[in-house]
This record gives C-alpha cells, sequence and structure tokens, in this order.
C-alpha cells in the first residue's frame, strides 16, 4: 500500500504501453510509478536530434485517428491526440519504381486503381479486386473495449457488425503471402509493389489491411513527430499524479511464492509494490527479470519457431537534403546490390519528411532510408566486435548514400548523413528481440501470435506492450496499457468498463 492508502502499480518500462498503463491505473484510483532504463520515456516511439535536425523513428502512420473508432478514444484518453491534433497532409501510401516504371498506393483508391490500370491494362480484374477488398479492410478496427478474452456474446455480435466485410479479406488473401499476391500480376512494377512495403513473407491480408488504414483517414500522422505524441502522454500521466523515474533500470521482479512484492533496480534499490504491470520486451522479461519457466506456451512456440514467427527490423540512415527535392513521400527502388552478413539486398526506400517543416532548418527537410532486416541479420551485426560494428555502419552508409544520389542525381553534392542505426540500436535502447520495432510476423499457415498478458503462477503480475498480440506496433501498445488495468480490476471484482 502506498502512504494514502491507495493500491500501488510498478509499471517497468515508460514506452506507450508502460504509459498507458499507468494513465489507466491512476484514472481507475491506483497510485503508479513508472520506471524506465533510459533517460527519457517514449520506448520505441522515439526520436532524436542531429545537427539541427530532428529524426523521427516510428510513426509512419497512426492507427486510430478516425474519431469514431474506440481506439481514438483509447488515444485521447492518453493524451496523444485529441480534436484538436494537426496531421501531416500526405496524398500517398507509398511508390514502387522498376524498370523505369512508377506507380503509387494513393489514399485515394480510385486514384490508386485508374493509375494502375492505366499501367496494366492486362491486370484490370487483378486490380478492381484489390482495390475492393481493400475498401473492406477499412472496416478493420482493432478491439480497443477490452481483452478479447473478457468480451461476451453481445460484445462479438457488434464487433463483427462493423466488420461484416472481413471474413472475405482473410479467405481471399489471408492464406497468400505478399510476394504471391505480387505474382497474381503481369505488370512487373506492380509485382514488386505488392511486396516492397512488408517483408515478402508476410501474409496478404497484412498490406490490404495497412493501406486500408491510410486511405480510410484512420492512419494519419500527427505533427511534431513520435517523440512529441510520447512526452504528451508523460505529461499527461504526471499531471494525473503520476510518478516517473528516469535513468531507473530493473534488474529483477521480486517473487515469493505466487506473488511479486516489487522490483530490485540496477542501483539495488527494492520497491514494493501490490501489482507490476511490465511493459518491456517480452524476451527481456522472461529470463531476465524473472525465470524463462514462466513463458507462457503461446511465446515460447513464437520464440522457438523462427522461420513462422520471424520480426521486422532495419538498417537505417537519415540525412539533411534541400527541402524542395521532389523525391516522393516514401518510395522503393533497385540499386546495385548491397551485401549485409549472409543476405544481399537489391531494393532499398527512402522516406522525405519535408511534411514537417518543425524537423528542420527552413529550406532543409530529412530524407531516410531503410534496409529492412530480419533475424539473420541480428545475427550478422551481433557477431561483430565494436571496431568492426562501427566500420560496417560508416561502409553501410556509404554505400548507401552512393546509391541514393545515384537514384536521385539532383542531390549530387546536396545531401549530408546525420546518423545511421542497426537492429542492435533497438536491442540496446529498448531490450528489443532481434532489434525488433514490431512484433512477430503471422505468416501463412501459422496461427496469430497473441496470449493474455497475465503470467500463471505470479498473480499480481500483468504483461503489456506490442508482444502480446501480433504484429504489434503502438496500436497494440496502447490498448495493452490499457487491458492490462482491466485484469487488475477484473481479479478485484471491479467494473472492467474504463
Amino acid at each position: 500500500m502506498s502512504q494514502a492508502g491507495k493500491e500501488k502499480v510498478i509499471i517497468i518500462g515508460g514506452g506507450i504501453a508502460g504509459l498507458s498503463a499507468g494513465i489507466y491505473a491512476l484514472k481507475e484510483g491506483f497510485d503508479a510509478e513508472i520506471y524506465e532504463k533510459n533517460p527519457i520515456v517514449g520506448g520505441e516511439c522515439m526520436g532524436w536530434n542531429r545537427k539541427g535536425y530532428h529524426i523521427d523513428n516510428c510513426i509512419h502512420w497512426l492507427t486510430g485517428t478516425d474519431r469514431g473508432t474506440g481506439l481514438w478514444q483509447v488515444w485521447k484518453t492518453v493524451g496523444a491526440i485529441d480534436e484538436n491534433t494537426e496531421y501531416a497532409k500526405t496524398s500517398k501510401f507509398y511508390s514502387s519504381r522498376f524498370e523505369g516504371r512508377e506507380v503509387t498506393l494513393w489514399n485515394d483508391l480510385d486514384k490508386t486503381q485508374a493509375e494502375l490500370i492505366a499501367e496494366s491494362p492486362e491486370d484490370e480484374e487483378e486490380i478492381r479486386k484489390f482495390i475492393e477488398y481493400v475498401r473492406y479492410a477499412e472496416e478493420c478496427v482493432i478491439p480497443s473495449i477490452k481483452p478479447l478474452d473478457m468480451m461476451g456474446i453481445r460484445d462479438y455480435i457488434e464487433m463483427g457488425k462493423g466488420m461484416a466485410n472481413m471474413p472475405k479479406v482473410m479467405k481471399e488473401y489471408g492464406k497468400i503471402n505478399c510476394k504471391q499476391l505480387g505474382e497474381r500480376f503481369k505488370s512487373p512494377v506492380i509485382r514488386k509493389m505488392m511486396s516492397d512495403y512488408l517483408p515478402e513473407q508476410y501474409t496478404a491480408y497484412s498490406l490490404l489491411v495497412s493501406y486500408a488504414t491510410m486511405t480510410s483517414g484512420n492512419g494519419n500522422i500527427p505533427m511534431k513527430g513520435s517523440l512529441a505524441m510520447s512526452l504528451r502522454i508523460a505529461d499527461k500521466f504526471k499531471e494525473m499524479g503520476g510518478v516517473i523515474h528516469t535513468s531507473a533500470g530493473v534488474k529483477e521482479i521480486i517473487v515469493k511464492g505466487k506473488r511479486t512484492e516489487g522490483v530490485k533496480l540496477e542501483d539495488g534499490t527494492v520497491v514494493k509494490a501490490d501489482h507490476v504491470i511490465s511493459a518491456v520486451d517480452t524476451d527481456f522479461l522472461f529470463g531476465r527479470l524473472i525465470d524463462r519457466k514462466y513463458m507462457p506456451k503461446e511465446l515460447v512456440k513464437a520464440y522457438e519457431r523462427r522461420d513462422a514467427y520471424p520480426v521486422t527490423t532495419g538498417f537505417q540512415a537519415a540525412y539533411a537534403i534541400p527541402s524542395d527535392f521532389s523525391g516522393e513521400d516514401t518510395i522503393f527502388f533497385d540499386v546495385d546490390p548491397i551485401t549485409i552478413g549472409t543476405r544481399t539486398f537489391k531494393r532499398i526506400s527512402v522516406k522525405n519528411y519535408s511534411y514537417d517543416p518543425s524537423f528542420a532548418p527552413e529550406g532543409r527537410a530529412v530524407l531516410q532510408a531503410n534496409l529492412i532486416q530480419t533475424d539473420a541479420d541480428y545475427d550478422f551485426w551481433n557477431s561483430l566486435s565494436r571496431e568492426e560494428y562501427v566500420q560496417k555502419k560508416a561502409e553501410l552508409s556509404e554505400e548507401i548514400t552512393k546509391r541514393i544520389v545515384k537514384e536521385f542525381p539532383e542531390l549530387e553534392g546536396k545531401i549530408e548523413l546525420l546518423d545511421s542505426w542497426s537492429p542492435l540500436t533497438y536491442n540496446r535502447y529498448c531490450n528489443a528481440y532481434h532489434g525488433s520495432y514490431m512484433g512477430f510476423v503471422t505468416t501463412v499457415g501459422n496461427k496469430q501470435m497473441r496470449f493474455k498478458g497475465v503470467v500463471k503462477g505470479i498473480d499480481n503480475l500483468y504483461v503489456a506492450g506490442q508482444w502480446v498480440m501480433s504484429p504489434g506496433g503502438l496500436p497494440i501498445a496502447v490498448i495493452s496499457g490499457k487491458f492490462a488495468v482491466q485484469r487488475i480490476l477484473k481479479k478485484q471484482g471491479r467494473s472492467i468498463e474504463i
């Protein structure tokens, strides 16, 4: 118990899940304290400054910006967005170039359909079907009122009413991956586009749902970026009376019998609590903070079956460029082969952040390049010595720069490297498993990874964070914080309607 007689909730990790859990705990009358190992909160919803520029490293779109959704209400409750939030004025999801051709997935579906048919009339039937099913996928919403296992028949019926067409999407595009989706088209550039944005082994419906989030207006980009949003949520938590301890890593969750008594910090300090919510990477929780034997079987299976449940990470580089650069918001293109460890890459993407002038001095903008990576790439980076790592990072940054200039000659002499980072960066900063910035990928023929967020054998320990449900990301993180508090309320026999 805290001094005021309220039950105390300790939250490990100050990312979006931890901040969300803290706000909902305070809302329901608990005392709440967050312990974050880094000097600043935000977790993977982060950005940083270099040479007078701001590098944004999370939000490509924020699912839940449609005010008619329950997720919007959750984002509003935690202080991330509200009715007055300003969003970036972008018109497209991404573009793909291949063999001198270029096509775009516009936020306007009619425009996309017309452009793709003009590019490849022989694919008209498949293009019209794709667009039709993206419209169906616009109905997809992330359950945010309560956890699925707490939903009754009436809740499922209500949810089903709003997503009546989603079973069609799952039936048509749930049994193929993005590579196989591309193979349905005759046009080489459309083929490339279908497997550019997500790794090709992703289920195809993942691409449709992602694109539909943009076309429906439920996936806007808040101005000022990821870190600014994290700090707004942190301010809300503190205004409500919550306490944030930064540079305060947790070393161990203290377990006695079937309960946790609190946590031990890296400096040896013991902090007592009535309830503990872990909002850190589950690979770090199970094995570092508590014994691996407590890991739920669903998670064990995902960690063991690396081919079936891969993770997504990347090597990225940020550049300063002129703000009048005419490059797309996000564009994928072929490059001369780049080898990293055992893998060779022939396509990369760049994203132009000129839509947010707060990221750069006047007349300048930030451009970021990304090489999508996975488990094998992490193993390569992790095998290097410190000296080899620094050297390889510098070499790779230079190689990427050359390829960007080759594709966009107008940037010759006008592009400056600001920073680069690898899968190891995510691991070091967030303890992210294999450097992943998302949860486990759902591949064809395998069930989506999901577990309840409770720990069998420890009655008052709860789990939040993007790893509780594939594919992870910010929406899963923010609702998992709310769900963790609802689980405490249910155990106490209190209403979970929060």
